[in-house]
C-alpha cells in the first residue's frame, strides 16, 4: 500500500512538472514579421504573461517590452540567457525581442534591405497590436536593449515618442561616430570620413532635442565597460538639456551576467512608468 501511495505522488508530480513546462512552453511564440518596406520577414521572440492566458483575465490588455538585441545576436538570445517567462509574469507584460541582424536600428540610407527603424517602430508594432492583446497607447509601450540594442531603443525611442512613452539603454553604444571601424555600422552607412554627417545625424547622442517631455528614460552601464565613456557623455548632454531620467553606473562590464541583472531593474521601472497616472 505504501509502494502504491509513493508511486501515485510520483505519477501526480510529474503530471504537475508536465503541466507546468507546457504553460512555460506556451508563454513564448517565435513569429515571422513581414516588413514591406524591407520585403522580407523577420523573426521575433514574443513572450506572454501567465495572467494572458487566466480565465478571469481573458478580455485584459497588457503593455509591451520591446528588447533588442546586441551586435553579432540574434532574436533568441534574450530568451537563451534571461528568464524571460518569470518576469513577463513577474511585471504583467508582453516582451517583444526582434531579430536586429547589426543593423543598428536604423533606416540605412544605403541599404533597401535595411530598414529597422520603420519595422520596428511601425510594423513590427502594428502586427504586435493586431496579434495580441497590447495596449496600443506609448504611455503602455516600452523599449530597450543591450549595447547595439541599447543604441537602438533609445534611436527608437527619442525619435519616436509617439510610439514608446518609456525608453532605455544597457551598455549602449549611444555615440556611433567615436566608433567608425567597428560591428559593420559602415555597411549601412558607408565610411566615416565619407559621412560625417550621416553618422552624426544616426547616433543616439545627437537626438536628445527629439525627446518629448513626459518621456521615461533608463541608462546605466558597467563601470569597467568600453562604452563607459559615451555613456557618461550622454548623461551630461541629458542634464545639460533638463532631460529628467534615471543614471546607473554599477560594477560590471560588457557582459551578459550585466545584462541579465540589468533588465530586471529596466522591467522594475518600466512597470512603474506604464502605472503613472497623467
Amino acid at each position: 500500500m505504501k509502494s502504491l501511495k509513493l508511486r501515485l505522488t510520483w505519477i501526480v508530480t510529474m503530471f504537475m512538472m508536465v503541466a507546468a513546462m507546457a504553460n512555460a512552453a506556451e508563454q513564448t511564440d517565435t513569429v515571422e514579421v513581414m516588413s514591406a518596406r524591407m520585403g522580407r520577414a523577420i523573426k521575433c521572440v514574443v513572450v506572454v504573461p501567465a495572467q494572458y492566458f487566466e480565465t478571469a483575465l481573458a478580455d485584459a490588455h497588457f503593455p509591451v517590452l520591446y528588447l533588442l538585441h546586441g551586435a553579432d545576436g540574434c532574436y533568441s538570445n534574450w530568451s537563451q540567457k534571461a528568464d524571460l517567462n518569470t518576469l513577463s509574469t513577474r511585471y504583467s507584460t508582453i516582451i517583444v525581442c526582434p531579430d536586429g541582424q547589426d543593423s543598428w536600428y536604423f533606416d540605412s540610407p544605403r541599404d533597401p534591405k535595411y530598414q529597422f527603424e520603420t519595422f520596428i517602430s511601425s510594423e513590427l508594432v502594428a502586427y504586435i497590436d493586431a496579434s495580441y492583446r497590447s495596449f496600443k497607447t506609448p504611455d503602455k509601450r516600452a523599449i530597450t536593449g543591450l549595447s547595439m540594442g541599447g543604441h537602438g531603443a533609445l534611436f527608437l525611442g527619442f525619435r519616436h515618442p509617439d510610439v514608446f512613452g518609456s525608453c532605455g539603454s544597457m551598455s549602449g553604444g549611444v555615440d556611433i561616430t567615436k566608433f567608425p571601424d567597428r560591428w559593420l555600422i559602415q555597411r549601412s552607412l558607408g565610411k566615416y570620413d565619407e559621412n560625417p554627417q550621416v553618422w552624426a545625424d544616426h547616433a543616439v547622442i545627437n537626438q536628445i532635442a527629439k525627446i518629448k517631455k513626459g518621456q521615461h528614460i533608463i541608462i546605466d552601464d558597467g563601470s569597467d565597460d568600453f562604452f563607459y565613456e559615451v555613456n557618461m557623455n550622454l548623461h551630461k548632454a541629458l542634464l545639460d538639456a533638463g532631460v529628467p531620467h534615471d543614471f546607473t553606473i554599477r560594477p560590471g562590464n560588457h557582459s551578459w551576467s550585466y545584462w541579465v541583472n540589468s533588465l530586471d531593474y529596466h522591467m522594475l521601472f518600466f512597470s512603474k512608468a506604464f502605472n503613472t497616472k497623467k
